[in-house]
Order: structure tokens, then C-alpha cells, then sequence
């Protein structure tokens, strides 16, 4: 009994809840494996039902060499079937290892900047922190930034060219550790962005220039303090930095209001005299000039825009020139007295810069600053136009058909292009430690336009051209050994080649309704004023070229261009 009872127990369905809502229901037939614990397998083999190719790599590295309708799998890391490892494509990392660029610690900071910024970011050296941050952690990349755009600012408001301003602003950034910066430079804005890392949000700043003066003394003592803090030998914190920065932004330029009223006489009274007038003409234009230097003055404390500004000062010289006509004075050249005042009122020092930005592919800011020349030129059209238009109406008799003989007289001359840098090295500000040097090379550069054009017959343009590319060449020479901007070297020197005969005889052909003449004598001034920046830019461009500058493997410079043309 007992037993049955047992049986008859034992052959009762079991419960729900004594079976899992997993097993599988019976009569179904399962593949009976281990447990999957006891045979653990990796996220690279092959899934079940896969088979591999005779021939392939075995394990997960098994490659698939059939055809694009194949079914076989193969992994992300096997090489196609193609390869050979004997005949490697260029595209693999060669056995020597890649290139490194290598910059010579000897180079000044801005060659070593500017072969940096013309690198892609992914081929630039890594960082070489040379001066110490506030703590540990690193340096603190908003108060760097800002330094960085105060440096830029203080320097494209002193005229100094786009790259070589990006070239500091990178120089700064890269010395404090910040290796992921990238400054851009136009006209009158200044922006930089720094990543931390490729994961990291990039922080960016920005800056606008309101205000542009010139003073090469402070910009020179801006170089000073990026080459000291590029400087390994010396130390520069972020608040030793801001208290010299401050410092240069409170001195007061080198020479007063008088000394500079002064310099625009001498300035203009030189290029009369190399123009063939004598000492009364020396005179006469020198009165002009600090006539109209005051007038401006008035203007611009007024609040009269710079347009306005050139229109008054080019009123007096042109006004002088007229009277000396109207009074038929025969010892006085009223075309010398006119002449010379223009030479003090050209905007040389904008010109250059413009046309170095656009050969080196910054042409926003090439095209705002020609734009803001051709503003200029337009000013001083207009103020000269409305005094010849009343002289000619008066009846003065102004000659178009005169022309300049100055070759017998070469050391008269020589002494007053000499003169005439040295007038506009005092405009310009510059420190006087730089005064004699640009004075020589004032007197170079005539010394060989003269000899050119007066003396060997060559268009007056290409010996422009040539004499100031020597300009530029003896500039960056003479900027490499003090380790400071080129421009101070280069701007005043360049005072005796500007176009101002071209542009008089210009403007007096408009005056006397004689529009081809003058079109064709200022279409002469636009091709001497472009000659001269295009020299002045090759000649620096040779002397970094034949300097050893530091660039890519070889010895090879990557040029400035951003394209190629397409």
C-alpha cells in the first residue's frame, strides 16, 4: 500500500511555481552544453556558424579573401589581402620613423614663431614651457590669453605687419605651456582660441584695436618684453608681464609736439631739396609743412576724422607754391615747395604694411589697409586739388612741363635724403639708438636709386624697387642683431623714394584739365609706391632665406602663401 501510494505520487504534474518560466516545455529535444561559465570566450573570436577560409591568419586576426558578396567576416585590424610586407605603401609609418622639424634655439623668436605658424598644427613641436606659472596645476590659460591679446593689440596698433603680430601672440602662449593656441590677426580685431585637449571645449578671447598710433619706441619695448619671456635665461611671470606691459602703455613718446612740428619742416624741406630747390626753397617748404602739421594738430584735437585731418595739411604747402607763382618769382621753384610738402604727408609706413600683408596671405587686413591708404591719398588729393583749382583760377601760371635736374649736385643730395630719414625717424617715434642707422640707410637707398636712375638711365621704378629691397635687406639685418621689429629700420629709410614729384605733376595735370597727363603721371606714383613695398618685403623675405632661418627638414622654408593659386 505504501508503496503504491508512493508511485502515484511521483507521477503528478508539478506546479507552476515549482517550474521556471525558462526550462522547455516536454518532448522538446536541447542541445545539451556545459555551462557557459566553464568555457569563457573572447569578444574577437569568431561567432558560431562562421566559418574561416583555409589561408587566412588563424585566431581573431583571421582576414576574409573572397570577394565583395563573400560571407566571410574578417577584423578591423587585419591588413587586406593586397599587402605585402616587403613592398609597404607609403602610407605606413617608414622603418626610420618620421622627420622631426628641429628649430634652432640661436634662431630669433620670431623665425622660430613664424615656421611654427606655418606648420599644421599636427606636425609642430611639442611645447617648451620656459617660464613658470602661478602654481602647479598649470598656467591659467584665461589670464595668459589676455596677455597675450594686450601684447597684440599694443603692436598691430603700431603698425607692425599681421603674421609677425600673430607670431608674438603665438611665441607668448606657447613660452607659458598653452602649445594648443591659434591667434588670428585683421585689421582692427584680435581673437584667440586655446584647447586643452582633443576632448576638451576650446576657450576663445578676443580683442579690438580702437585706437592706432605711431610709436616704434614702444613698440620696440613690446619686442623686448616677447623676446624676455621667450627668453630661457629669463624669468617672466604672468604678473611681472602685466606690470611691464602697463608700464609701456604709461610712457610718453620720446620727443615732444615742437620736436615733431620741427621734423615735418626738415622732413619737407629736404625733399624740395631733392628736387633741385635751393636753401629759400628749403625754407619756404619747411614753413609750409609745420603750418599745415599744426593745422592738423587743431584738427584732430577737434575730433576731425584723419581724412579730414591730411586734407588741412596739405592745403598750406600747395598754398605757398601758388603764391610764390602768383608773385613771378624767378629763384624760387613753387613745383619743389609743393612737392616737398607731399613728401611729408604720403602714408608710406600704411602702404608697406599693407602690401606685406597681402604678400604673405593675410588679405583682410591687406585690403583694409590699403583701403586706408587710398583714404589718405584721397585727402591729400582733395587738399591740394581745391588750392590748385583756385591758383589756376587766379591765373597762376603752374608748368606741368617742368622737370627735376638735381644730378649735379650728389652730395647735396645725399645729405638731404639723409636728412629726410632722419625728419621721419623722429615722426615715427622711434628710439634714438635706431635714429643713426636709419639715417645711413636712407642714404643708401638714394645712393643707389640715384645711381640707377639718374646716372644709368633704368626706369625710375625698378631702380625704386631695387633700392628698396636693399632697404628691406640691411632692415631685417640690422632687426635680427637687436632682436626687435624690422619696421623701425625700414619705414623712415624709405622717406626719400616716395612718388611725391609723380603725384604733384599728377594733380596739377587734373587741375588744368589735362586728364590724361595727370592720369598718367599718378598711375607712375601707384606703380613707385607699390615697387617700394614689394622691394621692401622681397629683401626681408632674401635675408631669411639665406640666413639659415629655421623651417622644415633640408633647410627648407614653407612659404607664406595659404594657397596655391586654385
Amino acid at each position: 500500500m505504501v508503496a503504491e501510494s508512493g508511485g502515484q505520487e511521483d507521477q503528478k504534474p508539478q506546479s507552476d511555481e515549482a517550474r521556471s518560466a525558462f526550462a522547455p516545455p516536454a518532448g522538446t529535444m536541447q542541445p545539451v552544453s556545459p555551462p557557459e561559465e566553464d568555457h569563457p570566450t573572447s569578444e574577437f573570436a569568431l561567432p558560431a556558424g562562421v566559418h574561416q577560409e583555409a589561408g587566412g591568419s588563424g585566431g581573431s586576426g583571421g582576414g576574409s579573401t573572397g570577394g565583395p558578396n563573400s560571407d566571410t567576416l574578417s577584423s578591423a585590424f587585419t591588413p587586406p589581402s593586397t599587402y605585402n610586407a616587403q613592398q609597404s605603401p607609403p602610407a605606413f609609418t617608414p622603418a626610420q620613423g618620421i622627420p622631426m622639424v628641429r628649430l634652432t634655439k640661436e634662431a630669433p623668436w620670431q623665425d622660430r614663431m613664424r615656421t611654427m605658424l606655418r606648420m599644421p598644427v599636427t606636425e609642430r613641436p611639442a611645447p617648451e614651457s620656459v617660464q613658470r606659472t602661478d602654481d602647479d596645476t598649470g598656467p591659467a590659460v584665461p589670464r595668459v590669453l589676455d596677455l597675450t591679446l594686450r601684447i597684440g593689440e599694443l603692436l598691430l596698433a603700431g603698425g607692425e605687419g599681421a603674421e609677425d603680430v600673430e607670431a608674438a601672440m603665438f611665441a607668448v602662449t606657447r613660452s607659458y605651456g598653452l602649445d594648443r593656441s591659434e591667434p588670428t590677426v585683421t585689421f582692427t580685431l584680435l581673437s584667440i582660441s586655446h584647447q586643452p585637449s582633443l576632448v576638451d571645449d576650446p576657450v576663445t578671447a578676443s580683442r579690438t584695436v580702437r585706437r592706432r598710433g605711431t610709436d616704434y619706441t614702444r613698440l620696440a619695448a613690446v619686442f623686448r618684453l616677447v623676446d624676455d619671456i621667450t627668453s630661457e635665461d629669463t624669468e617672466v611671470s604672468l604678473e611681472e608681464a602685466y606690470r611691464r606691459l602697463a608700464e609701456i602703455r604709461r610712457n610718453r613718446h620720446p620727443y615732444p609736439g615742437w620736436v615733431l612740428t620741427a621734423a615735418a619742416g626738415l622732413l619737407a624741406g629736404s625733399a624740395s631739396v631733392l628736387v633741385g630747390g635751393g636753401v629759400l626753397v628749403f625754407l619756404v617748404a619747411a614753413a609750409g609743412a609745420m603750418l599745415g602739421d599744426r593745422l592738423a594738430w587743431l584738427c584732430a584735437g577737434r575730433g576731425l576724422p584723419e581724412f579730414y585731418q591730411f586734407t588741412v595739411a596739405a592745403m598750406p604747402p600747395a598754398a605757398l607754391g601758388v603764391a610764390l607763382t602768383l608773385s613771378h618769382s624767378t629763384d624760387i621753384r613753387p613745383s619743389a615747395v609743393i612737392t616737398g610738402g607731399l613728401f611729408a604727408l604720403l602714408p608710406g609706413r600704411a602702404l608697406v604694411a599693407g602690401v606685406q600683408d597681402g604678400l604673405t596671405g593675410y588679405y583682410i587686413t591687406a585690403s583694409a589697409r590699403l583701403l586706408e591708404v587710398m583714404y589718405f591719398f584721397i585727402g591729400i588729393v582733395a587738399g591740394v586739388l581745391i588750392v590748385l583749382y583756385l591758383g589756376v583760377q587766379l591765373g597762376a601760371q603752374l608748368n606741368p612741363e617742368a622737370q627735376f635736374v638735381p644730378n649735379d649736385r650728389p652730395v647735396l643730395q645725399i645729405l638731404a635724403s639723409m636728412g629726410l630719414s632722419l625728419a621721419f625717424a623722429v615722426l615715427l617715434q622711434q628710439e634714438r639708438s635706431t635714429v643713426l642707422a636709419v639715417t645711413l640707410n636712407g642714404g643708401v637707398a638714394w645712393v643707389i636709386f640715384a645711381a640707377m636712375a639718374r646716372t644709368g638711365g633704368i626706369s625710375p621704378v625698378a631702380a625704386t624697387a631695387v633700392a628698396a629691397g636693399l632697404v628691406g635687406l640691411f632692415g631685417q639685418l640690422f632687426s635680427r642683431y637687436r632682436f626687435t621689429s624690422s619696421l623701425p629700420y625700414i619705414t623712415a629709410a624709405i622717406g626719400p623714394l616716395l612718388p611725391g614729384s609723380a603725384t604733384y605733376f599728377g594733380l596739377l595735370g587734373v587741375a588744368q584739365n589735362d586728364v590724361t597727363r595727370g592720369l598718367t603721371s599718378l598711375s607712375t606714383a601707384v606703380a613707385t609706391a607699390l615697387a617700394i613695398a614689394i622691394g621692401v618685403n622681397l629683401g626681408s623675405e632674401i635675408s631669411r632665406l639665406f640666413m639659415g632661418a629655421p623651417g622644415a627638414v633640408g633647410g627648407r622654408r614653407r612659404a607664406a602663401k595659404r594657397t596655391r593659386g586654385f
